[in-house]
């Protein structure tokens, strides 16, 4: 909105300091510092309300450490994160630019379902929640209006010239010459020729290949959230991670919507992703501020209001910036975390059918608990996996140049 508002007095007026809204570096400043104000100003009233709602978390008794003392805890507090991400975008980000759009339907629309999971378990006092199926479709259907907006929108493209005309026109302060194509192109880290086409993955006409790409952005919409929903177990781990995932992205974003940072690391210029900037940094400081009540102790849960949204924010933020491929790196947080619990469910029911008895690969899954039962202290253990999430982050950064 003051995007608009300042280019309108900036052009009628010639109003001084208008112009610094024409910066995405000010207004990513901006944002991140409105995100953090809301989140821990909002998060203390908002706490105070819950605690008398009585919106208290019910804790299953799983024989760690230190659980049973978070019984009562208040929940929904994902409802801070998503307050503290709506309101910055909509001050400071682009509201005409396509990917701020999706990202915006990505975290109402998946916080929505996060939060009628959240009112099933605290007030209709069912642990089981919103029922699975209900879940998966809510996904289906974000993977849907995500996958045939970025496929079909007009506003989605890629902008394509000549390699040494950029190069030298750049060194003159010349603007080159260029076409922004539709294309079904994507980024594939460590190879020299980092690009490939969905179109090869269609053995019919490339007419249907939008088919196979809103199938493939549903799987990764509903793998990432979930991965992010199983990551959100101990204090502060989920909101972390997904901090320093979120700032990667919008890194990557940011270099994809330069001309002069695309062409030097030899990457897709998709015009326009550089305002996925701001959106990265308010996103950061509503998880940081967070971080400020949901560090342990935690005096509030972000619960599925918070996880489902940031994970269904981190698909859809990749697949906007094409770099969906990068995921199982970035995220390999959510990965291994949700790969535990699928390895420990799969094995226990395969021992039990085979032996009669079920075995387990892990103390406890997801993974966290299983350092839980080894009796390393919740503190240490979040500040580890953050560790190994910061490693993961450069090592995807990295992939920009090793190849």
């Amino acid at each position: 909105m003051l995007y608009q508002l300042f280019e309108f007095l900036n052009d009628k007026y010639d109003l001084a300091g208008a112009g610094l809204f024409q910066y995405i570096s000010f207004r990513a400043s901006m944002a991140i510092l409105l995100s953090l104000l809301i989140s821990i100003m909002f998060g203390k009233s908002l706490i105070k309300l819950l605690q008398n709602l009585q919106v208290g978390e019910s804790i299953r008794d799983l024989g760690l450490e230190g659980q049973m003392e978070k019984k009562g805890t208040p929940t929904m507090g994902g409802l801070i994160i998503i307050l503290a991400i709506v309101v910055p975008t909509l001050l400071f980000a682009r509201l005409d630019n396509v990917y701020i759009i999706l990202l915006l339907v990505t975290t109402v629309w998946m916080g929505a379902i996060g939060f009628l999971d959240d009112y099933i378990k605290v007030f209709k006092k069912n642990k089981e929640g919103l029922r699975g199926h209900f879940k998966i479709v809510g996904q289906v259907g974000l993977g849907l209006i995500v996958g045939l907006t970025l496929f079909f929108n007009d506003s989605v493209v890629v902008r394509e010239f000549e390699k040494s005309e950029v190069n030298e026109l750049v060194l003159q302060d010349k603007a080159p010459v260029y076409k922004d194509v539709k294309s079904t192109k994507t980024t594939i880290p460590f190879l020299k020729n980092n690009e490939a086409d969905y179109n090869l993955l269609n053995p019919l006409d490339e007419k249907y290949t939008w088919i196979i790409y809103v199938l493939i952005a549903t799987f990764i919409i509903t793998a990432v959230s979930n991965g992010a929903n199983i990551t959100d177990g101990i204090d502060g781990l989920a909101a972390g991670s997904t901090a320093i995932i979120v700032l990667t992205l919008g890194i990557l974003a940011y270099v994809s919507g330069r001309i002069d940072f695309s062409n030097y690391l030899n990457i897709m210029y998709i015009p326009n992703s550089g305002e996925l900037m701001v959106f990265s940094t308010a996103l950061v400081g509503a998880t940081v501020g967070f971080l400020w009540f949901n560090s342990y102790p935690a005096q509030v849960f972000m619960g599925d209001t918070g996880s489902l949204s940031l994970g269904g924010i981190v698909a859809v933020f990749a697949l906007a910036i094409r770099k969906e491929l990068i995921i199982p790196i970035l995220c390999g947080i959510y990965l291994i975390e949700l790969l535990s619990v699928i390895i420990q469910v799969s094995y226990f029911k395969y021992t039990k059918k085979k032996y009669g008895e079920g075995k387990r690969v892990f103390l406890m899954s997801p993974l966290h608990h299983h350092f839980q039962k080894k009796q390393i202290p919740e503190p240490k253990i979040v500040t580890r996996f953050w560790i190994v999430g910061i490693l993961l982050a450069i090592l995807t950064l990295a992939t920009l140049k090793i190849r």
